[in-house]
């Protein structure tokens, strides 16, 4: 199992000194990417995201919740073990995006809403090297986990098979579910609140880890 703290829950005051703070503790940073029109919130753009990359040495996952990533992703300065992760139900056809992703050079993510059927992904799966299932809707932290999202992680498990495509999984993830979530077949668990939200986020960090490898 991963850890990629989600720094939308950060001070974004204080995003270098937060990362820094938990750096030794987790495996990647996510960073939530948002447009204001792809879901209602406006967050970081690649100008923030460069900044912490030229200065933070662990993998970053960039999740785009944007209209157009097609013309957002050469825009980061992203390194060959970072991840773009687009959504499928976003203004592009996903195999350009996939194929535009894959230049950069990065690994290739797609993100579904909690609605949007699994096996929209299917037709991809041999192209990808991540998938990001939301356990909330997307476009603001702090919210609950849909449990339905663990039925969800199975199915796509089943279909990945032997293909080495990992499984992020984001949205209200916390010590008392996280173990379910790992079993269920995520690889990467994505949380905020459930560290930058607590009063010692390496320590939170600390335990979360814990009570995924149970």
């Amino acid at each position: 199992m991963k850890l990629s703290p989600s720094l939308l829950a950060a001070d974004f005051a204080r995003l270098y000194d937060h990362a820094r703070e938990v750096e030794a503790e987790v495996d990647r940073f996510h960073w939530d990417v948002m447009d204001a029109h792809f879901v209602p919130n406006l967050t970081f753009g690649p100008p923030v995201v460069n900044a912490l990359r030229r200065r933070l040495d662990k993998p970053f996952d960039v999740h785009l919740m944007i209209d157009d990533p097609i013309g957002y992703a050469p825009q980061f300065d992203v390194r060959a073990d970072d991840s773009i992760v687009f959504h499928v139900e976003c203004d592009c056809d996903p195999s350009d995006a996939i194929e535009a992703i894959a230049a950069l050079p990065a690994l290739v993510g797609i993100s579904l809403r909690p609605a949007t059927p699994v096996d929209r992904l299917f037709p991809y799966l041999d192209r990808l090297d991540q998938i990001l299932v939301m356990s909330v809707e997307p476009g603001f932290g702090g919210q609950a986990f849909l449990p339905e999202a663990l039925d969800r992680i199975r199915a796509l498990r089943d279909a990945i098979g032997k293909r080495p495509v990992r499984i992020s999984v984001d949205g209200g993830i916390g010590p008392r579910n996280v173990r379910s979530v790992v079993e269920a077949g995520a690889d990467i668990i994505v949380a905020g609140s459930a560290i930058f939200g607590q009063p010692d986020p390496a320590e939170a960090a600390r335990r979360l880890r814990e009570a995924a490898e149970g």
